[in-house]
């Protein structure tokens, strides 16, 4: 009879065993086939179990029948019956003597090492029982039975273990008295390590037998105060690896469990946020309170932050407006945890978070919100105005507004600093939203005072914000800032030491080298000052660095290489009036590092300011190209003396006639570099185009071998690649460079006759005569005097004189 472990095995059993009477005919019920409990009798004597009768009776009326006997099919003239009172007394005297026979037996089998099948077969005894007549729970107990059947779940036998969790299961059935029977002692914890111990049938059987002991309010809390209980059922409630029948259990264990407002915090905590973001929905205001300070202390994801905010959004945002402090605190903390993932934001913005929110930050009077909650108010709003999503944040802001904001940053302490100057990136990062900012800093004087907070060290997160600040104003506001910078308070020191830390690539250090970057690169006394704390030497250190795979940090990479090319730039815009900056950019070849950086291919800007740098780097080989000293006539003090050769000097470059080289005159022709910007005049940059094609008109300048200078252009194909460029729709600016070095070719009368031809050349210089600025049209007219679509009266006029 020990029959499966998983259930299959029946708990009906007609078997006689030691001690227990056999089950009489008369006791059975016709129609159930089980042994009666409340027998009646029909009009032909037959007996039959109440329940059982009464819906056979049923069945014929509904069928429009008379009523009839299920077992002779004779028609009775009435449905009415006797109850019989002698047969149900007896059979009640019957199960007494079995059910305590039984128990008897089970009592002596119920041990840890006795016969399975024994034990098994007590265990069904046990359920039998209980199931017959809720009274027989007491007797049950009364055989101290339950304590007996706990001790079974620590048998070595999964099946001994699953049909005592079975049993239990039955035996506390709505009866508390059992279930605080079976929770005294470790069972629960044992019941909780079955849930990731136990086989799957063992596993349900453990979450029925909890939510059995759910349902008694004064057992939730030591269920939830058993170690990993409510991770376990949580985790079984979002598993797709358990049945349904569990899940729906580990479900409804958890709903009985949702009323300790402690259980619902632990449940959040695990994941299960809908019971907590309930009671901030119906609960009362003290329980309101408690949860929306747990919410705001809660580690969320993302997605979890959007359903929290499309729950419970509008009723933080109901207690924030509240005059209530305690309340507002409590909203404020939540809406604080809620606001920094953009899909939540999002949701927060719609259901009117802005205006209360402003308001609780700038208002000052009656319940005006302490420092500390303006902190709260200012971190929430720069984690709406920085996240991605694309709202008119113009709408925020005012000059009175910006100005307001300056005030609270001059006047509050790093923490509220730091999140104001943080409201201020969001707001300068959106183009219709930095024109408002830019203004009240101006009228205001502000930015003395902003850049002070570069100087801050043991603020890290302050002097990030404020650094991005600066950096997003910078292109609005770059004499200003260069102007603040200078002097002698240390903040241009301070932009280049956070540049040259020795970290992987930050967000700090991008957008220091973006700020510098963005300051007039003419600016002489700037440059000045930088060479005097040593910047360009540790910018050039670290674009080597990048540029060799020794500095890492690929999210800033690219961007902190693009700025410190920039600063680095700016040296070669003040060789006119810095004997240093030549003295620099020869014993670092600056220009070999510019020819490297134009194949930086994905970055146009680098692309296009190392051209720009290259341009002006060549323009300063005509003042550094030496032209050797040549050996004086040897006078032998013969007549033929003057007939001897002049010397023969051999080596000089081609375009400057001199003694040329890239690292120490730099020479664009030494450097090879020719070929590559010839290569940029493709571009789909225009900007890149431009400062390519500038870099090369050096070649062409006055003062110079012109006709060298084309040569080289054509040996290295460029001749084609300019005209193209001149042909293309282009920029103004493009246009009037592309015409000026166009009209300088032109000049070699061989390539003119061969340009002439081109159809598309002319058309390109006839739009530039007639529709360029007043410099344009005159060089586009030389230019068409070269291939003789203009006649050259210059020439005519002397000969008809």
């Amino acid at each position: 009879m020990a029959g499966s472990w998983d259930g299959s095995q029946s708990d009906d059993s007609s078997h006689f065993e030691r001690g227990v009477d056999h089950i009489y005919e008369a006791f059975i019920c016709p129609l159930t086939k089980e042994v009666m409990h409340d027998p009646v009798t029909l009009e032909n004597g037959r007996t039959f179990e109440r329940d059982a009768i009464e819906k056979w009776f049923k069945e014929c009326s509904d069928a429009r029948k008379p009523p009839s006997c299920p077992i002779t099919s004779q028609t009775l003239t009435t449905a009415d019956v006797s109850p019989s009172i002698a047969l149900r007394n007896t059979i009640q005297e019957w199960r007494s003597r079995n059910d305590a026979a039984k128990l008897d037996i089970a009592r002596q089998a119920l041990f840890i090492g006795n016969d399975e099948s024994d034990v098994l077969q007590a265990l069904m005894h046990v359920r039998q029982i209980c199931r017959s007549i809720r009274s027989n729970r007491q007797v049950v107990r009364n055989f101290q039975l339950i304590r007996m059947i706990i001790d079974m779940l620590k048998s070595n036998s999964h099946k001994v273990r699953y049909k005592a969790l079975q049993t239990l299961q039955v035996v506390v059935e709505g009866d508390d008295e059992s279930k605080e029977i079976v929770a005294e002692g470790d069972t629960v914890r044992t019941l909780v390590k079955f849930l990731s111990h136990e086989p799957s049938k063992g596993k349900e059987a453990a979450v029925s037998l909890l939510f059995e002991l759910s349902k008694s309010e004064a057992l939730c809390e030591k269920i939830g105060s058993v170690n990993g209980a409510l991770i376990l059922l949580v985790g079984l409630t979002s598993s797709n690896s358990v049945n349904v029948s569990v899940v729906d259990k580990a479900d409804r264990t958890l709903e009985n469990m949702e009323k300790s407002e402690e259980i619902v915090r632990q449940m959040a905590s695990y994941g299960r946020l809908q019971p907590l973001l309930g009671k901030i929905l119906e609960g009362s205001l003290e329980t309101k309170l408690s949860m929306a300070n747990f919410l705001g202390d809660l580690a969320l994801n993302n997605d979890t932050k959007v359903l929290v905010a499309q729950t419970v959004g509008s009723s933080l945002v109901d207690l924030m407006r509240s005059g209530d402090m305690p309340q507002r605190e409590a909203a404020l903390k939540a809406l604080n945890n809620i606001s920094s993932f953009e899909g939540s934001a999002k949701v927060l913005i719609g259901i009117g978070i802005l205006p209360p929110l402003i308001k609780d930050l700038f208002y000052v009077g009656p319940n005006n919100l302490p420092i500390r909650l303006k902190e709260v108010s200012a971190t929430i709003l720069a984690n709406i105005v920085n996240i991605g999503y694309d709202f008119d944040k113009a709408t925020l802001v005012s000059e009175n507004r910006v100005e307001s904001l300056l005030y609270l940053i001059s006047n509050t302490g790093p923490a509220i600093q730091c999140k104001l100057l943080e409201v201020l990136v969001g707001l300068t990062s959106c183009p219709r939203a930095v024109i408002h900012v830019v203004s009240a800093i101006k009228t205001s004087g502000a930015i003395i005072s902003l850049v002070q907070f570069v100087e801050v060290r043991e603020n890290d997160a302050l002097r990030l914000a404020s650094i991005k600040l600066l950096h997003n104003l910078s292109p609005f506001m770059s004499e200003e800032l260069a102007g603040a910078l200078q002097g002698t308070s240390g903040q241009l020191g301070s932009l280049v030491a956070i540049i040259s830390e020795k970290t992987p690539i930050s967000e700090e250090q991008a957008a220091a080298a973006g700020l510098l970057a963005e300051l007039p690169e003419r600016d002489l006394r700037l440059t000045r000052e930088l060479l005097v704390v040593g910047a360009f030497e540790k910018i050039i250190s670290k674009v080597n660095g990048i540029r060799h795979g020794e500095i890492k940090g690929m999210r800033f990479t690219m961007n902190f290489l693009e700025g410190l090319v920039r600063i680095l730039s700016r040296i070669t815009f003040a060789f006119n009036n810095e004997p240093r900056a030549v003295t620099f950019c020869r014993d670092y070849n600056v220009a070999s590092l510019f020819i490297h950086l134009l194949q930086s291919n994905g970055q146009d800007n680098i692309q296009m300011v190392s051209a720009m740098a290259l341009e002006n780097l060549s323009l300063e080989s005509v003042r550094l190209s030496q032209i050797p000293d040549l050996p004086p006539p040897n006078f032998c003090g013969s007549i033929f003396s003057c007939m001897s050769k002049p010397p023969i000097v051999t080596g000089l470059c081609k375009i400057h006639q001199g003694i040329c080289s890239l690292r120490e005159t730099f020479c664009l022709v030494e450097g090879e570099a020719v070929e590559k910007l010839v290569a940029l005049l493709d571009h789909e940059n225009d900007k890149v185009v431009e400062a390519s094609l500038a870099a090369l008109s050096s070649l062409l300048e006055d003062g110079l071998e012109v006709e060298k200078g084309v040569q080289i252009l054509d040996e290295a194909d460029g001749i084609k690649h300019i005209l193209n460029v001149l042909t293309e729709t282009r920029t103004e600016r493009l246009t009037r460079r592309a015409v000026w070095v166009v009209e300088r070719i032109l000049r070699i009368e061989q390539i003119a006759i061969e340009v002439a031809k081109e159809p598309n050349v002319s058309a390109a210089l006839v739009d530039a005569f007639q529709n360029g600025d007043f410099r344009t049209r005159q060089i586009a007219e030389n230019a068409l005097k070269h291939i003789d679509k203009i006649p050259n009266f210059s020439a005519i006029l002397p000969t008809m004189a």
